[in-house]
C-alpha cells in the first residue's frame, strides 16, 4: 500500500538531517503485528510510505500510532506542541507487480519529481540505501541500521522486479 501523509503549513522542513535522525527512529519502532513500513521518502513537508497490512483496521491502527509517535517526536525536536499532519493520510492498495513497481520509484526518486537538490543518485532521504532493488551496485559508508522493515509478501518482496525488472538510479518517476 501507498500511503502520503501531509504536514500542516507553517512547519519546519523534515529534510534536515537532525529531524530524519529522529524519523528513523519512529520508523525502527512502527513494526506491529499485521503492519509495516517498508519503504519511505522524507520531503520537506509531507511523507510517502510503502507499507504492508493484513486489512484496513491494521492500516488504520497502524498509521494511527506511527503518525502520533512521529508527531511526539518532532515536536519535541522543535520544541513546539499541537498538530503536525493534516487530519488524514492518503491511501493507494497497490495491486499488481506493475503498481509496486511505479510506488517504489515514485517514493524512492520523489525527491527528483519535486525537483529537490539531492547531492548524489541516491536521496538519502528515503530507504533507498536499504534498497535491495536496485539495478546499480554501490555502497554507502556509515549507514545507520535499516530503520525498516524487510517486506513479506510476494509483491513487495519479489513480484514486481520478477516482472518488470529493478529500478535504476538514472529513472524518474512519472506524474
Amino acid at each position: 500500500m501507498h500511503v502520503n501523509v501531509k504536514l500542516r503549513r507553517g512547519l519546519p522542513s523534515l529534510r534536515v538531517h537532525r529531524t530524519y535522525a529522529v524519523i528513523r527512529k519512529v520508523f525502527l519502532a512502527a513494526e506491529k503485528p499485521g503492519f509495516r513500513v517498508v519503504h519511505f521518502s522524507i520531503q520537506s513537508n509531507h511523507v510517502h510510505l510503502i507499507v504492508e497490512a493484513k486489512d484496513r483496521e491494521s492500516l488504520s491502527r497502524g498509521m494511527q500510532g506511527l503518525l502520533i509517535r512521529f508527531a511526539r517526536a518532532v515536536n519535541k525536536l522543535w520544541g513546539r506542541v499541537g498538530k503536525v499532519f493534516v487530519d488524514r493520510y492518503f491511501d493507494r492498495i497497490l495491486r499488481t507487480p506493475r503498481q509496486v513497481r511505479n510506488a517504489l520509484m515514485y517514493v524512492l526518486r520523489n525527491a527528483w519529481k519535486h525537483r529537490v537538490r539531492v547531492e548524489q543518485d541516491l536521496d538519502m532521504f528515503t530507504s533507498g540505501p536499504w534498497f535491495d532493488g536496485w539495478k546499480e551496485k554501490f555502497e554507502v559508508r556509515n549507514l545507520p541500521e535499516c530503520p525498516v522493515a524487510r517486506p513479506r509478501t510476494w509483491l513487495l518482496h519479489t513480484g514486481w522486479w520478477k516482472h518488470h525488472g529493478r529500478i535504476s538510479l538514472s529513472e524518474m518517476p512519472g506524474g
